[in-house]
Parts: structure tokens; sequence; C-alpha cells
């Protein structure tokens, strides 16, 4: 029995590419806020560019609270999703969700617990998350974000998210 040939790389790179930005693209707030994620392989690291928009407290100057938390949120939703239908993007089964807007449904954030360590500089995030458990219905995620040393986090998070059906 004969193998069939496996698919160029660029190909494959294409078609990750697109599931990704049609996953992104498909939440308007991640947009906005001009969040971009780098991938590589599997592993998602988000970015959330500066603008001077983000900062909440000019005195300091700190980057607001609130898009702190929405950051590791989109992190961990994205970051969910995505290992959630690697298998279909992989397969080709989903065909860069249909390109025609008919994105698979996003799970919901059941709740959101955020640890500010530090106050955010006026420079570049990065972020990334880990699913801890993610069974048919319910999922665990923990995200964290960092600026200019990954060693020295300005906040992490731990959220649980209700899983949507396949299908």
């Amino acid at each position: 029995m004969m193998r069939s040939a496996p698919e160029p790389v660029q190909v494959i790179k294409q078609r990750r590419d697109a599931a990704l930005s049609a996953l992104v693209e498909g939440v308007p707030y991640v947009t906005w806020l001009g969040v971009r994620f780098d991938r590589r392989g599997d592993e998602l690291t988000a970015i959330l560019p500066y603008n001077d928009d983000l900062i909440g407290n000019p005195m300091l100057p700190a980057i607001h609270g609130g898009v702190t938390a929405a950051f590791l949120e989109i992190t961990a939703m994205i970051t969910l999703s995505w290992n959630w239908l690697w298998e279909d993007v992989e397969s080709g089964a989903l065909d860069a969700f249909d390109m025609a807007g008919h994105l698979p449904r996003l799970p919901k954030t059941i709740d959101f617990t955020v640890d500010y360590l530090r106050s955010g500089l006026p420079r570049d995030a990065y972020a990334r998350a880990y699913v801890t458990r993610s069974g048919r219905r319910y999922a665990s995620v923990r995200a964290e974000a960092w600026q200019d040393n990954r060693d020295r986090p300005l906040a992490h998070a731990t959220a649980h998210f209700l899983m949507p059906r396949k299908g």
C-alpha cells in the first residue's frame, strides 16, 4: 500500500496562518486593541503593541488594568480555540474556516481572575497561555503577560471556559 505524498510545507503554513488570521479577525476587540499573534508551530505568543490610548494613568504612565486583563483574556481564548481547532486545521477540514465568515463558535468565559504583579510600562507587551485542562464542555487556561523580561511578568491570569459543541 502506497502512502500519499505529504503536502508542501508552504501549503501547510498558509493554511495555519489563514486559520489563525480568521480566528483573530473574528473578534473585533482584538483588532481594535491591535493584538497580533506570533505562531511557531502550535505555540502562540500574543503581542500588544504600545499605543498612547492604552495608558490608564498618565502620571506614571502605566497601561490601564482593563487593557491588561483584556489582553490576557484574549490570549487565553485564542490559544484555547487554536488548540481546540488544531486537528481540523491540520487535516484541512476547516478550509480556513470557509473564509466566508463562518467561524466556529468561540469558548465562553465562565470566570477570569487576574493577578497584577507590576505596572505595565509604556511599551509593547507579550503574553502566552497554557491550556491546563480541556474537555468536551469545560476548559481551564492560565496566561501570563510580560514586557521586557519574561521572568518578570506584569500580570498572570486563570480562566475557565465553557466549550462550544463541535459540529
